[in-house]
């Protein structure tokens, strides 16, 4: 029993965060990585068409507001969010 008790100088230090954070992460299969990769961009590729057909079909309606955010910011608004998504996917295939 006296084998599981660490000494008592190694509890005076603090232990380091890149060791912890290393012993935390676990292990990521590759088909968990590749279902996770593959829905990132199957939504980025999703929102990007739909959200660009929707606004097409919404064009008249949104110029005729006169709202402060136009056409234009919408359409990077979705783009950005849909290349966001892209990235985070791509960053799950492959890091």
């Amino acid at each position: 029993m006296a084998k599981d008790v660490p000494p008592l100088h190694t509890l005076d230090r603090p232990e380091k965060l890149q060791d912890i954070l290393k012993q935390d992460r676990g292990d990521d299969c590759l088909p968990c990585r590749v279902i996770g990769g593959g829905a990132f961009l199957g939504l980025a590729a999703y929102s990007y068409y739909s959200g660009h057909s929707q606004l097409t079909k919404a064009q008249a309606e949104i110029l005729a507001s006169k709202s402060f955010f136009g056409m234009r910011s919408r359409r990077w608004a979705i783009t950005g969010l849909s290349c966001g998504m892209a990235y985070l996917g791509l960053y799950r295939l492959f890091k």
